[in-house]
């Protein structure tokens, strides 16, 4: 059987009466639609954060678009962020009807270079939009300082830090709203699409919660932006419920698979592994590599059935589809150098230890062979 960088069989075997009885209460609850798995989860997953009011939306690129347009960006606008993100985190900023506006990362840890921020505000900077990428935190601070000092929003991507703490705050607190996303893969991920948008500012919550019904604040009647249909599902929002109680437990288990790949590749030449920022606390959404040669390795492990994925291959700003955005090549340096080198082994809660020690073995034979 072929290993891949993720998959949900194991966990589902192990969690399959509970998600069956979360199914049962939607279907018997008598309301499919904004019903009580909906609110109870919001409420939830803001306790879990300590507080403050969550809006459940129907996945992560809205939650970002929608988050951007409750904090009062729209068009003309300029969102500083980083192209070394998955693309949605750009389209959302594109559907919101912004610009992006893009620095580069930092070599050691893949994260947002927040020294070059300050650079990139002009008069039409409307938003800083950091990425908390592959389970750790951009650093908040310096972001938090210029954001106050320009009179700009600052909205936290953390569809990929469910869990992750920066200074010992969560992620998801030190903004002025947080987008994340519930899509399978994730630390905390559901049975299909989802998403929600924290914030402690009743207003931001209030338009959040109008923009993901059509732009309705009463039923059948529009005012202020049009909004989308953009709610989370119930049935999504119940099985959410019952996953966010095993959250610590499932990046428990993330750092456990962590450290054995630390100690099994730490040593091999080529090979760099990943680095924990100051502050940080490490939930390892994915856990990214480097090597020079990630090509040769990643088609040398298909003769061991090993199939491994690079977040992400192409920077957004090289793409065509941004190309109307003005980036040459060259002009983020760090993250297309990286973009060549990076790759993510197989990491998932349920992870067996016989196929970490499959991979570790494969990649150490490959390595040596180079």
């Amino acid at each position: 059987m072929t290993t891949r960088v993720w998959d949900y069989l194991l966990e589902y075997e192990m969690e399959k009466a509970e998600l069956i009885d979360a199914v049962t209460t939607v279907f018997e609850s008598g309301q499919l639609v904004l019903g009580p798995s909906v609110s109870g989860f919001e409420a939830e997953f803001a306790d879990y954060h300590g507080g403050g009011l969550c809006a459940g939306v129907d996945n992560g690129t809205n939650a970002v678009k929608l988050g951007l347009q409750a904090l009062g960006v729209g068009p003309g606008d300029e969102v500083i962020t980083v192209s070394n993100t998955a693309a949605p985190t750009v389209l959302a900023i594109d559907g919101a009807g912004a610009t992006p506006v893009f620095v580069d990362i930092r070599e050691e840890d893949f994260l947002m270079d927040v020294g070059q921020v300050a650079a990139a505000i002009t008069p039409r900077t409307k938003a800083l939009l950091p990425v908390h990428l592959y389970g750790q935190c951009a650093d908040m601070a310096p972001l938090r300082r210029l954001a106050d000092e320009h009179g700009l929003v600052l909205l936290e991507d953390c569809a990929q830090a469910h869990g992750a703490r920066h200074h010992g705050r969560p992620a998801g607190t030190m903004g002025d709203a947080a987008a994340f996303s519930f899509y399978p893969t994730k630390v905390l991920g559901g049975y299909g699409d989802g998403g929600a948008v924290l914030t402690t500012d009743s207003t931001v919550d209030e338009n959040l919660r109008r923009l993901r019904y059509y732009g309705m604040e009463k039923q059948y009647y529009v005012v202020g932006t049009p909004g989308h249909n953009c709610r989370l599902d119930e049935l999504q929002a119940e099985i959410l419920r019952r996953k966010l109680r095993r959250l610590d437990d499932y990046v428990a288990a993330r750092r456990a698979i962590a450290d054995r790949y630390a100690e099994g590749l730490g040593d091999l030449p080529g090979l760099r592994l990943p680095v924990t920022a100051p502050g940080n606390e490490h939930v390892y959404y994915v856990y990214v590599v480097r090597h020079p040669q990630r090509d040769t390795i990643i088609e040398r492990l298909a003769a061991y059935d090993i199939a491994l994925n690079i977040s992400y291959p192409w920077p957004v700003h090289t793409m065509t589809g941004f190309a109307h955005l003005g980036y040459a090549t060259g002009s983020l340096p760090v993250t297309e150098r990286l973009a060549g080198e990076i790759f993510s082994l197989p990491m998932y809660p349920s992870l067996p230890e016989y196929t970490q020690d499959k991979v570790i073995g494969a990649l150490r034979d490959v390595i040596a062979d180079l």
